[in-house]
């Protein structure tokens, strides 16, 4: 099992997203592992290409990326400062005045930012909270002042606009740097761009920048291939039969390695050369089946994730999105980065 990530396709995407907001400089979300892809190669390869600020979600990755950028890369922990975490060389993003009192009691003088809550309701402080401590946070000169759009990915909700009048409403007249968009708000125009523009999702190929590069193959071993008759069914549960002979492939992998169960039978395929093999019957734990009774001949590998079934695309044959998808993949994959 193998799963293929092109670096130069993420620095790609990055340069790209950075271009549509040129006045404000573009960091690199890199969460989750890089959401699955591998932050210890993707950090490094966005450094190079001149990304400076990185988002992780927890102090732990913090640390481990620590070490693999120069000192000038700022690492912001989105979870702000929990109690125990060591934040020694981040940026924590503090998210409710107790974060704060608690940063500065136990980090004076440390690199800190702010997060604000302008409708989201997830993290940040609430406008009552952040009116009280204001004056005293902007005294300590945070890093930069940001918030997160619930709805970005859909440029004509009517919570874009309400979210940006409310962090502006909250902002205005700071001179701290301010930050608002992740990929959905950078491609929500100006208006949303402020300072810092937070690149995610995009960077890996998926929705909703639909002009992204494709950054991941996933390719899967054929185990073995046989010939079912009629009236033969395959996989647990007996949901799918033949109506006629069938040559159908299993190939080495399953929800254990992160495919959702979800796609069984619901129209998703494996590709060999751009031709689709339709998966039959249920994904089991390690195991798949697909009728490969059009190929000439069963090649050693078969593609899961590849130009003709995007990530994006397997998402909308397991109800989910593309997000899930690429983080869900399995540490069982041999991950290989070009």
């Amino acid at each position: 099992m193998t799963l293929h990530i092109d670096l130069q396709a993420i620095v790609a995407n990055w340069t790209a997203l950075a271009a549509k907001a040129p006045g404000a400089r573009a960091a690199a979300v890199v969460k989750a592992d890089a959401y699955g892809l591998g932050a210890a190669k993707v950090a490094p390869a966005l450094y190079q290409a001149g990304a400076r600020d990185f988002f992780v979600a927890l102090a732990s990755e913090g640390r481990a990326l620590r070490p693999l950028l120069p000192g000038d890369a700022r690492i912001n922990v989105l979870s702000g400062h929990m109690d125990g975490a060591d934040l020694t060389g981040l940026v924590p993003v503090l998210n409710s005045p107790e974060q704060f009192f608690r940063d500065r009691a136990m980090r004076p003088g440390k690199p800190f930012a702010i997060q604000l809550d302008t409708g989201m309701n997830r993290l940040g402080m609430e406008a009552a909270e952040w009116s009280a401590i204001r004056a005293e946070v902007l005294a300590a000169k945070p890093d930069f002042i940001m918030s997160h759009l619930a709805c970005a990915d859909e440029p004509d909700h009517p919570a874009n606009a309400m979210q940006l009048a409310a962090f502006r409403a909250m902002t205005d007249g700071c001179t701290v740097p301010r930050s608002l968009a992740a990929t959905g708000g950078i491609l929500l125009g100006p208006d949303y761009h402020f300072d810092l523009v937070r690149p995610g999702i995009g960077l890996y190929g998926a929705l909703p920048f639909a002009d992204a590069q494709p950054v991941v193959r996933l390719s899967l071993p054929v185990i073995q291939a046989r010939t079912v008759q009629p009236g033969e069914f395959v996989g647990y549960s007996a949901t799918w039969t033949a109506d006629a002979p069938r040559r159908i492939a299993t190939v080495a992998a399953g929800y254990a390695d992160g495919i959702l169960r979800s796609i069984s039978s619901k129209g998703a395929s494996l590709y060999a050369a751009g031709r689709a093999c339709p998966i039959v019957g249920r994904v089991s734990m390690d195991l798949i089946t697909v009728d490969v009774t059009e190929l000439d001949d069963v090649p050693r590998d078969l593609d899961l994730i590849c130009p003709e079934q995007p990530v994006d695309r397997l998402a909308d044959f397991a109800g989910t999105i593309g997000y899930e998808i690429l983080t869900s993949l399995g540490l069982r994959y041999d991950r290989t980065w070009q």
